[in-house]
């Protein structure tokens, strides 16, 4: 009863992945609010759960590692992956959609 099942490890792996990637890219990246970080915290979370098994066994096929590593370790590397993508890819798109008062008060500064 207190053992886990394996697909228990595996939604384990993947939500840790998902939030590792998107604390990760936090460092790389920082947001220019609190509205912009929950977003994107958000959307990198969900994309590392939805991604992660394909984004994991893609990157293990394509470093040539997909016997050596197991499901575990597959899910999370995919998982923070995937988060890790989804930062980079909504960050910039966020700034450039701002609304224009935004933009007009930064270059009067």
């Amino acid at each position: 009863m207190n053992e886990m099942n394996d697909a228990a490890w595996l939604w384990l792996a993947r939500g840790a992945g998902a939030v590792a990637g998107s604390a990760i890219s936090l460092a790389y990246m920082l947001p220019a609010g609190r509205r912009e970080a929950g977003i994107r915290f958000g959307v990198g979370v969900a994309s590392g759960l939805v991604f992660g098994g394909a984004a994991g066994l893609k990157l293990a096929a394509e470093l040539g590692i997909d016997g050596r590593i197991g499901p575990f370790e597959a899910m999370l590397v995919g998982s923070a992956a995937a988060s890790l993508c989804a930062w980079w890819a909504l960050g910039p798109i966020m700034r450039l959609f701002r609304p224009d008062e935004e933009k007009r008060s930064e270059k009067h500064d």
